[in-house]
């Protein structure tokens, strides 16, 4: 271990000289560099990982000088690696192997009021640590000869990260003014590495919230699914629901918050109950549509809430509502309108379904949710079990005990009827040329009949059975197979 003295003090740290000459592509650059005559620096987010031992594929140079004819003459040594160029941001790209290496001249950057394309001009190593969005993240590594190996670290970004701290480098209120995306990066790097946001800081994202809204919706809900990918994704939320932020983009799961009384009787909080459901589906899985499930799962309760004297607060149909809501969310939150957005409004409309059954279990009632959920099935138990979140362990341990016995009875059924994924045995094809009919509304109706008595089990799953059944409705409606 050496001493590393930076900032008027001194750290006891690893040697990162012998840590960074683990990869060759560090002597590439280096050497690159060395011929082009600039300085060059690693920067940022491999530099801050490294210090905290985690993994990162992802490697950012900084050079005094042409950051794309540094690239060019990298890519050079790699083999005539090719070179992705982003002349309007005077960077550029290269993948080598499994790493990504991103080159980019240093300089500084300034931004008008109305606007997040920043005035670029060219700068020195201090410019370009300054102009960075955090301490963690302006830390740099130089790659020159003189120094190799050497941390650069002007505003005790180590220190922070021993304080496990997020802490601007410069002025909070100018860092957000001048790109306000640095606000939810704040956040989810609270959220990932489970740090503390600094008191300044923090204060400064509550006064300059508001300008967030000129920020695409795309880059803000890119930031978002990584703080609901973070281990304990509430930690994120609460800051981003103390801080003013998740009303400008979310309304809907701000609506969630806030307690009621009539009568002396109160409902819960279901924004945090909704925040407890997500961080309990987080412990069983890291898909991130299940996490969008938990988050939406009980989205349309604020619309849905009444006050019965009989029956105290409820939310009735609030299942049925939310998955209506789930695709103009998505839309809006520019959220992939396909089969993801499709698995999520299934769970949002399925969610309380197993909670009934688990106070009766019915093969039918089985069959029918079996049909429903589908594929989706086990997704749905691991987001009713998370939904419970009573603070009456009996009553917890009473539900996860019903649904044991849920599952395992989804199991006899589907073993038995085979409903999961169900397709008809026989087919409207077959319907239309048995009795030689069109396409129309008796087809579909002899094939619903069909499937409601699989469904209630006065039939089996079985092609025979089926059979035998579809002849029995169509002499009921008058149909006579044509070969007769």
């Amino acid at each position: 271990m050496r001493l590393i003295t930076f900032a008027g003090c001194i750290v006891p740290y690893m040697n990162l000289a012998d840590e960074i000459r683990s990869s060759p592509v560090f002597d590439i650059v280096s050497a690159a560099a060395a011929q082009a005559g600039v300085e060059t620096y690693v920067v940022g987010g491999y530099v801050r990982d490294l210090l905290l031992h985690r993994p990162n594929k992802d490697i950012d140079f900084v050079c005094v000088g042409s950051g794309i004819e540094l690239a060019q003459a990298v890519a050079s040594r790699l083999g005539h690696a090719p070179v992705t160029v982003f002349r309007n941001f005077g960077t550029a790209m290269i993948r080598f192997e499994d790493l990504e290496l991103e080159f980019v001249g240093a300089r500084k950057e300034s931004y008008r009021a109305d606007s997040r394309k920043p005035i670029v001009e060219d700068g020195t190593l201090q410019d370009d640590q300054l102009r960075r969005d955090f301490t963690i993240n302006a830390m740099a590594i130089s790659l020159n000869r003189s120094d190799w190996g050497q941390l650069v670290d002007p505003f005790d970004g180590v220190g922070d990260l021993k304080r496990k701290m997020i802490r601007t480098p410069n002025d909070p209120a100018l860092t957000f003014s001048d790109d306000p995306l640095r606000m939810m990066r704040a956040v989810r790097f609270a959220s990932q590495l489970q740090f503390d946001i600094d008191a300044d800081t923090y204060e400064g994202i509550i006064k300059q919230a508001d300008r967030l809204k000129i920020v695409s919706m795309e880059r803000i809900i890119d930031e978002t699914n990584k703080i609901i990918l973070s281990r304990v994704p509430s930690y994120g939320f609460r800051m981003l629901f103390q801080t003013g932020l998740l009303k400008l983009y979310f309304p809907e799961m701000v609506a969630l918050h806030g307690v009621e009384y009539v009568g002396g009787n109160a409902h819960k909080d279901n924004f945090f109950h909704t925040l407890q459901v997500l961080d309990n589906v987080s412990k069983m899985s890291d898909d991130l549509w299940l996490r969008w499930a938990a988050i939406l799962h009980d989205i349309a309760k604020p619309v849905t809430k009444r006050y019965d004297p009989k029956q105290g607060w409820t939310f009735h149909g609030h299942e049925e509502r939310g998955a209506r809501m789930t695709p103009g969310i998505f839309r809006r939150l520019k959220l992939p309108m396909n089969e993801h957005m499709n698995f999520v409004q299934t769970l949002v409309r399925l969610h309380l379904r197993p909670i009934a059954l688990a106070k009766e279990v019915t093969d039918s009632a089985i069959r029918r949710l079996l049909f429903e959920a589908g594929d989706y099935t086990d997704a749905l138990m691991k987001l009713c079990k998370a939904d419970i979140t009573s603070k009456n362990t009996e009553k917890v341990s009473r539900y996860l005990r019903n649904f044991e016995e849920v599952e395992r009875k989804m199991l006899e059924v589907e073993d038995k009827d085979r409903i999961r994924n169900f397709q008809p045995p026989v087919s409207g094809e077959e319907i239309m040329q048995l009795f030689a009919i069109p396409p129309s509304r008796t087809v579909g109706e002899i094939k619903d009949e069909i499937r409601e008595s699989i469904l209630e089990g006065t039939i089996r799953n079985d092609r025979q059975e089926a059979w035998t059944l579809m002849l029995a409705i169509a002499a009921r409606k008058g149909l006579v197979p044509k070969n007769s």
